[in-house]
């Protein structure tokens, strides 16, 4: 193991598997019951993806989840009270009963960025995180999701465009449960593997089983410190199944039930639990303690969250706009003189290799720009126009005719 974990963090792995299962265990009772405000996204199935990717981060990196990341939530440190009283939209909530589901964020203590409805969104949001902690001097690492059926927005490719350009430390976790709502990933992807679209911006793209959840640790603990280190962007495809519909709404009547019991055989956390116990890490006693520690706690925070008052009407017309109500100002861990005139100043010449040409560039041409193309480590590969292997430059310009060549 790469990244060697403790007993104790083997256990907690479990800890927050169980406590992200059966708190939504208790948030679908309470949505059967009419107290849940909006729609209920469910992560069964897909604990191990949240809880895995969040682990591996350090207490400075940034997050932003999706619907389905509430065992990342879980492990920044919110608590199921936040969960609760969120989805129920209760004063008490994180924001105070003004919006539902998971979005909500803390951007000074926890370092989570609000989820962002429209799929793909977050891609360029924490690409502009992490350059910022850059700039900043402050080392981080920004870690966002996306579905199957979100990579293929608009938004995915241009953050990832930008965050490979700039070279940013940013993780993207495509969460392939199979479904993009009700249409399967082999219908609106035609590639196998989602982490190939990794090599169209020239980063590297790791492929997990996402219901192993020691094997998403180390995935992105090695994706982590890949971009700690300055390398750049890295995508990691989580392969898992929605073991639900898109929604409580959703019956999911369009999943082939063979499908559903290949991977209910592979469930994350009964899997993990096979390997605690024969590690013995794990026995019927200690989950069994632990299983009603987790039911204390989430009465409790049921029984808060349901005794809440909602938020008054007045609240309405408040924090819509920032009139001074808090401070932005930047977290500078770094001289600023490093990133201000004349340290930061750069001469505006850009080498261009090959000068953009088509052609393969002959000895006869400037060395300055005989350079690799394609990814920087080789020559890419030409193809001509009409299929035939393409001529030497010298002699394709030697064989043109006129009213023959280029337009």
């Amino acid at each position: 193991m790469k990244y060697p974990l403790t007993k104790d963090q083997q256990v907690e792995l479990y800890y927050y598997m169980k406590l992200n299962r059966m708190l939504e265990e208790q948030m679908v009772r309470l949505f059967r019951q009419n107290k849940i405000v909006g729609g209920l996204y469910s992560s069964l199935g897909q604990e191990a993806v949240s809880v895995g990717t969040a682990y591996a981060l350090e207490k400075r990196d940034w997050l932003a989840p999706m619907i389905r990341n509430i065992g990342a939530l879980l492990v920044k440190g919110f608590k199921a009270r936040d969960i609760f009283t969120q989805h129920m939209a209760k004063f008490t909530a994180p924001t105070l009963g003004k919006d539902g589901t998971s979005h909500f964020g803390d951007l000074k203590e926890r370092y989570v960025v609000s989820p962002i409805s429209m799929l793909g969104d977050l891609i360029p949001v924490m690409t502009g995180v992490a350059m910022a902690g850059r700039y900043l001097g402050q080392n981080i690492v920004a870690l966002t999701w996306i579905g199957d059926g979100g990579s293929s927005t608009g938004a995915f490719h241009e953050g990832m465009n930008l965050a490979a350009s700039q070279r940013a430390p940013l993780v993207l976790v495509i969460e392939n449960n199979q479904w993009a709502y009700s249409t399967p990933v082999g219908r609106q992807v035609p590639v196998k593997n989602l982490a190939d679209r990794a090599k169209a911006y020239g980063i590297p793209g790791l492929i997990v089983d996402g219901n192993d959840v020691v094997a998403v640790y180390q995935t992105t603990k090695e994706a982590v410190e890949h971009c700690r280190a300055g390398e750049g962007p890295i995508i990691i495809e989580a392969k898992t199944h929605r073991m639900g519909g898109h929604a409580q709404h959703d019956a999911a009547d369009y999943v082939p039930k063979q499908m559903f019991e290949f991977w209910k055989k592979r469930d994350p956390i009964e899997l993990y639990e096979k390997q605690l116990m024969a590690a013995g890490l794990l026995n019927a006693k200690s989950k069994a303690a632990m299983e009603a520690r987790i039911e204390k706690e989430l009465d409790e925070e049921r029984e808060f969250a349901e005794s809440s008052p909602l938020p008054p009407p007045e609240l309405a017309e408040e924090g819509v706009y920032c009139e001074g109500c808090h401070a932005i100002e930047p977290a500078w861990l770094r001289p600023t003189a490093e990133v201000m005139p004349p340290n930061a100043s750069v001469k505006p010449e850009w080498i261009v290799q090959q000068f953009g040409a088509f052609e393969e560039l002959t000895a006869e041409e400037p060395a300055s720009v005989m350079a690799a193309s394609g990814d920087g480590n080789a020559p890419a590969r030409k193809v001509s126009r009409n299929g035939k292997k393409p001529k030497p430059a010298a002699a394709a310009r030697a064989a043109a005719k006129p009213g023959r060549g280029r337009r």
